[in-house]
């Protein structure tokens, strides 16, 4: 059967070429996000508290494993779909045909996450035909990050206002919990280690930054990214992911096991060991130096989503250059930003092949996107 123009709006964006700066003042560019499409949320609530009390990894992994789970069949059905990874959850873009299988899906995951480590994720949808209703605007774009990466980038207001319905008292999501079926996290796979910065550098910055207004969201992330790039060089430069730093577990990650199927059972035990041992080997072939290679490529260190959201490495001295700019456009009443510093990244992965079907998320060590929230949030309840 036929997919509709509609359920292939996202894959039949052209991809842009130009640089980033240059593709956010590009309001051509951009295409009305179709009403028939929804917009997905999901996120850990009180997960600053839970990074507090030291489950940063876990947060991580749960957000990871809800974007496995909606991916899984998103390509099922041959759709692509874009979203945004956040550290404690993640947003997504839906077309209608695959909602009826996404949301089960996701309560069940929502279940087992509670079940397994009394974390409760929240799940919200909300038709991109009510945020329209309501004024805003929700305007995508394909950016093409290198010859293998294209991400896509959010500008307006829309994203936003849907979090903010998902989040107040008085949402709630139709139909009940489930912990029966099965759930589809295959491709999941969280055995980095903690990563170093590259060298020449010695921290990691995880920051978060949201436009005053939104009509100059376009002058003022532009502004700041070209700032970022002034401080700190290229975005291969400030790429907090680097082949040498990567240290592969070849220990059982029970972890990983409890968020994909709840508990670890000695066929989940030697499946993962076996896994662990393997990719130990493969990474020292030249196919699995091709893969390491790419995967640097391929991390999700950048995220647009109507506001910037990036990891990056550098030095003590650009941080506090990097401050004093955001320190001034924030006091000229252009941005709000939110700031963590960490020694470490963290990442865990989608990997549905060795090609070209893996992505790497991204986040600052002990709840980087987290705790940068946690230093914006504040901010914003003044304007």
């Amino acid at each position: 059967m036929a997919m509709s123009k509609d359920e292939q709006f996202y894959s039949r964006l052209p991809e842009n070429h130009i640089s980033l700066n240059d593709l956010l003042t590009e309001e051509h560019l951009f295409y009305k996000v179709p009403e028939s499409w929804f917009v997905l949320i999901t996120d850990i609530q009180n997960s600053t508290l839970a990074v507090v009390n030291g489950s940063h990894e876990t947060v991580n992994l749960v957000a990871t494993g809800s974007i496995v789970t909606v991916l899984n069949i998103a390509f099922k059905a041959n759709i692509v779909v874009p979203f945004f990874f956040g550290g404690d959850g993640a947003t997504f873009l839906l077309p209608a045909a695959i909602v009826d299988r996404v949301m089960p899906a996701l309560r069940l995951y929502k279940a087992n996450t509670w079940a397994n480590f009394e974390l409760k994720l929240r799940i919200g949808l909300v038709a991109v035909r009510d945020i329209y209703a309501q004024g805003h605007e929700l305007k995508l774009s394909k950016f093409r990050r290198s010859h293998i990466f294209a991400i896509p980038i959010i500008l307006g207001n829309g994203l936003n206002y849907a979090e903010q319905v998902i989040k107040g008292e008085g949402y709630l999501l139709s139909g009940p919990d489930s912990s029966e079926g099965d759930l589809d996290l295959s491709g999941m796979q969280c055995r980095w280690d903690r990563i170093e910065p590259p060298e020449q550098s010695n921290e990691i910055v995880t920051l978060l930054v949201i436009a005053v207004k939104v009509e100059e969201q376009p002058q003022v992330f532009s502004k700041v990214l070209h700032q970022i790039d002034a401080i700190y060089g290229s975005p291969e430069a400030r790429q907090p992911i680097s082949v040498p730093k990567l240290k592969w577990k070849t220990t059982f990650n029970r972890l990983e096991v409890k968020v994909k199927t709840g508990h670890a059972n000695i066929f989940n035990i030697i499946g993962n060991w076996f896994a662990a041992i393997t990719g130990y080997f493969y990474f020292r072939t030249a196919k699995g130096k091709n893969y390491l290679k790419s995967l640097v490529e391929m991390a999700d260190t950048l995220v647009i989503d109507g506001k910037i959201n990036t990891v990056i490495s550098g030095t003590e001295r650009q941080r506090i250059a990097l401050q004093k700019v955001l320190d001034d456009m924030e006091s000229n009443n252009e941005i709000r930003y939110g700031l963590y510093v960490s020694t470490e990244s963290v990442m865990s992965c989608y990997v549905r092949d060795l090609k070209d079907g893996h992505i790497h998320f991204v986040d600052g060590s002990d709840g980087g996107y987290t705790k940068a929230a946690g230093v914006l949030k504040p901010k914003l309840r003044k304007f």
